[in-house]
């Protein structure tokens, strides 16, 4: 599968601690790049964020806005286990019944049982492993709007492939007519000059302009280059880095036997297929940029 740098996905969630909204933005990079927009109470978990986030996506700028809303009213309240201090005061009860004039328990005493206080750390837990769960959320649903971006790409690609196959098999049906024309041509050039032709030196001249102008490895190569996109696209390997720079080095490689193909040309039709080569290749880079 095939994905895109380039996605956007939100979460919201209320939690007992607080309100918190999850965005994350990334476009296309070489690397990983992740930057944090949040609060400074948010800090803590940055590590814990930044290994998250590293399970999901292997390239791409990404930008992590994180807005905690705290709950004002409770912000100032001491934060008690409720349902341990329920489950004390029935056991309480109980007792209190087999007790003799047994003597009134009270909230002070309750408060001092060990666990009935959630600590800042017990919170800092709860905090974080919500964070990570929401952010989670997020990450799973950039991925899917990334897959769809990277489907597109994939369709966008596999047209102009098509579109260099039918160039690279134009170009080869037409050799032999581009081979007599070189032959007509010198044929033209003695005859005008009044020249009579040695037979044996024209077909010296003919192996040489052929050898000049023989292409069949390049177009040949082109091909290869072609089949080898197509594996990479269809490819369902895991590790998604090595997609977008295998694609991004297959560019350069069939740049290079277009270039080739064009200093070989000694006719409009090879000129023409070299430029449009080179004009589908540079779209198929421009595309290929963007996939992960």
């Amino acid at each position: 599968m095939i994905h895109s740098m380039t996605g956007y996905a939100r979460k919201e969630q209320e939690f007992d601690w607080a309100k918190i909204v999850v965005e994350v933005r990334s476009v296309n990079h070489r690397f990983l790049d992740l930057s944090f927009k949040m609060s400074d109470e948010m800090r803590i978990f940055e590590l814990d964020l930044k290994e998250l986030i590293g399970q999901f996506l292997k390239r791409g700028k990404v930008e992590i806005a994180i807005k905690a809303s705290v709950d004002a009213v409770n912000s100032d309240k001491i934060s008690y286990d409720e349902e341990f201090v329920k489950k004390l005061s029935k056991t309480l009860h109980e007792i209190d019944r087999q007790l003799y004039n047994a003597a009134p328990v009270k909230s002070l005493d309750v408060l001092g049982w060990p666990g009935v206080l959630v600590t800042e750390a017990d919170v800092q837990d709860s905090a974080k492993s919500d964070l990570l769960a929401l952010l989670s959320a997020a990450l799973e649903e950039l991925q899917e709007v990334r897959a769809r971006e990277g489907d597109a790409l994939k369709q966008l690609i596999e047209t102009r492939l098509d579109d260099i196959k039918t160039i690279i098999s134009r170009v080869s049906e037409h050799i032999p007519e581009i081979l007599e024309g070189q032959r007509n041509k010198i044929l033209q050039k003695f005859e005008d000059a009044k020249i009579r032709l040695d037979p044996e030196r024209l077909e010296q001249e003919m192996v040489l302009i052929a050898q000049k102008m023989d292409v069949e490895e390049e177009l040949g190569r082109i091909l290869t280059h072609v089949i080898e996109v197509r594996h990479v696209l269809e490819s369902a390997e895991q590790e998604q880095t090595a997609k977008g720079r295998r694609l991004d080095f297959l560019m350069q490689e069939l740049n290079r036997e277009a270039n080739t193909l064009g200093s070989k040309s000694v006719s409009t039709i090879t000129t023409s297929a070299s430029v449009d080569l080179k004009v589908l290749i540079e779209q198929m880079r421009e595309q290929i940029q963007n996939i992960e």
